[in-house]
């Protein structure tokens, strides 16, 4: 691949820096080129450490999601608030947790992991979910953090109980004149019993309502959820799916996920387990889920591939990359970072490559081959669900406003969710970093970017 036409670099200068133990973040400035950078820095409590950070578009307000802690801070790093989330007596195998039902396990503090922070702009408030009491979520008044809510009582009040701060991923789904909607997306850790992998829920108006966190919809038979079948256990004992990254454009929802799965290397009999980097989608109105697509993702350079998906980030085009890839500047691009390999869930980015899809064409690609299954073409690949593969058949599509003219998402609950298109997805650029720090093994990156004027910055980060 040529060289880019215009002057893009891997900005190393740029970074947020979410250490353990030094919790300190350090906001980027833009001194005059005579004056040496500096910056202002923000510490948490000691050995604490942060996991997530978003930014009210509107104030310019920070809130962090820390390990018992949630932060509200000012744009140059100024403490506003702050509202303690932990620790408490809790124990993971308590399940209901023991505020809701006594439990026979023994109980010791514990901390309380932000495992999904989101703004929730429509009611003024945020939402912060932790790993007590199996992923209970707090709604907080945005402006001094006064707690609104705390649903805990019911099965669907629990997202999962997995205690990592990379474990949950959520997308808001905003109306005019209804209640919004909720997908939440985790990694189960061996209880698919208890937490589906994929779901959407309600987020009423009322904080305390009892229908808060419910399942958009819930019959007899179908529900507004996916969960991995026990079966899949038998054939991957670990097997969970994690989520990297979630984001909405046009009338989808989608994630970015590794999966594991077993694989006969070359030449051999055997089988061994690798990590697969899948994209998910999913119709916004789908409340049975049956639009639910996955697509293999990664990038290839110079006869190497990259499939590890480290990070990834949903960004408009700007007006000088638009000209480079051919696209329009408020076109969706996708932002992904991978690493060489597929053996180890987490790598270092010493060998990584930045990969630059058109979102467009991923849904170009999903419509066509879509089509392809509609006629009876190819099979149904979702080995996690259906524990093999299951042959396309010929099926009117019934038009439900998600893809106009030629839309995708069935209607009728009998049918199951559509599954695993194998269909390549290449990138519209690959581009080589050097490395970018050499991490702890249990780093995880992020990346986020932004326009100064007309060329993007790529500003890597570190969650550890």
């Amino acid at each position: 691949m040529k060289a880019m036409p215009w002057n893009w670099t891997c900005l190393l200068s740029h970074l947020l820096m979410v250490g353990m133990g030094s919790s300190t973040l350090l906001p980027r400035q833009s001194p005059p080129p005579s004056q040496k950078r500096s910056f202002v820095t923000f510490r948490g409590e000691p050995a604490e450490s942060f996991n997530h950070l978003v930014v009210d578009e509107r104030t310019g307000h920070i809130y962090v999601g820390a390990v018992n802690r949630i932060y509200k801070l000012s744009s140059d790093l100024k403490v506003l608030v702050t509202h303690q989330t932990g620790p408490d007596e809790d124990n993971p195998k308590c399940y209901p947790p023991r505020i809701v039902q006594t439990c026979n396990e023994p109980l010791t503090p514990t901390n309380n992991v932000n495992k999904m922070l989101l703004i929730d702009y429509k009611e003024n408030r945020l939402i912060a979910c932790g790993s007590l009491y199996q992923g209970i979520c707090k709604l907080l008044r945005l402006e001094d953090l006064f707690k609104l809510g705390e649903p805990f009582h019911k099965k669907e009040h629990y997202l999962s109980g997995v205690n990592e701060s990379g474990s949950v991923f959520g997308v808001i789904v905003s109306y005019n004149n209804l209640d919004d909607k909720l997908f939440i997306a985790t990694a189960v850790d061996g209880k698919p019993e208890y937490f589906p992998t994929i779901s959407s829920r309600k987020l009423t108006k009322n904080s305390e309502a009892d229908g808060m966190f419910a399942y958009v919809f819930h019959d007899e038979f179908v529900a507004s959820m996916i969960k991995i079948p026990s079966d899949t256990f038998t054939v991957i004992p670990d097997f969970d799916i994690y989520y990297v990254y979630g984001f909405s454009s046009g009338n989808f929802v989608y994630f970015l996920t590794l999966q594991p799965e077993m694989v006969s290397p070359p030449g051999s009999t055997t089988k061994e387990q690798v990590y697969t980097s899948k994209l998910v989608r999913l119709c916004k109105e789908d409340t049975a889920f049956n639009s639910y697509v996955e697509v293999p993702i990664g990038c290839e350079r110079g006869g190497v591939e990259y499939r590890l998906l480290q990070a990834s980030y949903l960004s408009k085009a700007g007006a000088v990359l638009a000209r480079t890839l051919g696209v329009r500047p408020e076109d969706d691009l996708l932002f992904t970072v991978f690493s060489k390999g597929q053996k180890w869930k987490m790598k270092s980015l010493d060998e990584s490559a930045l990969c630059i899809f058109i979102l467009k064409q991923i849904n170009d690609r999903i419509k066509e081959r879509l089509q392809s299954c509609y006629r009876g073409e190819g099979t149904l690949d979702l080995a996690w669900l259906k524990v093999k593969d299951i042959p396309c058949s010929s099926a009117a599509v019934t038009s439900t406003g998600c893809e106009p003219p030629v839309p995708f998402c069935r209607q009728d609950k009998y049918i199951p969710p559509l599954g695993l298109l194998r269909l390549g997805s290449s990138p519209a650029q690959v581009y080589m970093c050097p490395p970018i720090l050499n991490p702890p093994p249990t780093s995880l990156p992020t990346i986020s970017l932004q326009t100064v004027p007309e060329h993007w910055l790529w500003m890597p980060h570190l969650v550890h």
